[in-house]
């Protein structure tokens, strides 16, 4: 039972823990799962450690989020009437709005590269694109605005509709080919969102299997601590190289990869000793028993 007297705030710890530079996020993650663990709150220690860093892109949309939460309604008024506008195919009202969104993006942008210059944290020109393409995700879809403002991002957005325009004329096309693109469009993106969400639960289920064999096994534990540190060093490598993304998740596979060779290595390996101390006893029965016969 969860020690109710000490009880976490998770939201807090969140708050914490997206509002911290990217260096500082796994140990602090590992204090707050440790401290849920102790008192004895196990399904909160998994969710903490089950948590991704965040990449500097990432981190530093949350920042803009944070220290310009003025920012965030218009943004999400903007992203809506743009998606009216697409959606009435008003080439007009689209051109105009597109410009705003143009200059809103480009305004936010510097002032996230800003604030993470003035956190120690200067952001490559990779990392600036992945902010701007953030923001135009926000614009274009209500789920990743609602993702954007909450502030806790691990990974730049990307849209699911592009919006960003030009400043030509709609192409016309039929409205019921525009329906049937939009349509599936729709359901391309929740199926895409299931997969996501199919994937977290198994990453979490993962996580709660970790956290029961850290209980059981110490050395086990030591070897999970080193996997997640590998999987960080794999993170730090997928966002400097943004162009090598396959790479990136090879090196996150051979992470998990390691701790399930370890783990197993470590099994046989006390199978091996229990079936020698089978056989030493056996040899000093057989050595005892050829001794007695001798001296008969």
């Amino acid at each position: 039972m969860p020690d109710r007297s000490a009880a976490i705030d998770e939201q807090a710890v969140l708050d914490e823990l997206y509002g911290l530079r990217p260096e500082g996020f796994t140990a602090a993650r590992t204090r707050h799962a440790t401290r849920a663990r102790q008192v004895g709150d196990r399904a909160l220690a998994a969710r903490l450690t089950a948590l991704r860093r965040p990449t500097s892109a990432a981190w530093a949309s949350n920042q803009l989020v944070r220290a310009h939460p003025e920012q965030v309604e218009p943004i999400l008024r903007l992203g809506e009437g743009l998606r009216r506008a697409h959606r009435e195919l008003d080439g007009g009202q689209l051109r105009e709005l597109t410009q705003q969104q143009r200059s809103l993006v480009q305004a936010l942008s510097a002032q996230a590269r800003r604030l993470a210059a003035e956190a120690g944290q200067p952001l490559h020109e990779g990392a600036v694109d992945e902010v701007e393409q953030t923001l135009h995700a926000a614009l274009a879809d209500p789920d990743a605005a609602r993702q954007w403002a909450a502030g806790r991002l691990t990974r730049a957005l990307s849209a699911s509709v592009d919006l960003a325009g030009t400043t030509s004329p709609l192409a016309p096309a039929p409205q019921r080919t525009q329906e049937r693109t939009r349509t599936k469009a729709g359901a391309a993106e929740r199926e895409r969102q299931g997969r996501i969400a199919q994937a977290r639960r198994q990453a979490e289920a993962d996580a709660r299997e970790a956290a029961a064999r850290a209980d059981a096994a110490a050395t086990a534990r030591r070897t999970l601590d080193a996997a997640e540190a590998d999987l960080d060093r794999a993170d730090a490598d997928l966002e400097r190289l943004t162009g090598e993304l396959r790479r990136a998740e090879t090196a996150q596979h051979t992470a998990q990869n390691t701790r399930r060779e370890a783990e197993h290595r470590w099994r046989l390996a006390e199978a091996a000793a229990e079936q020698a101390q089978q056989e030493a006893a056996s040899s000093a029965t057989r050595a005892n028993s050829a001794e007695e016969a001798g001296s008969a």
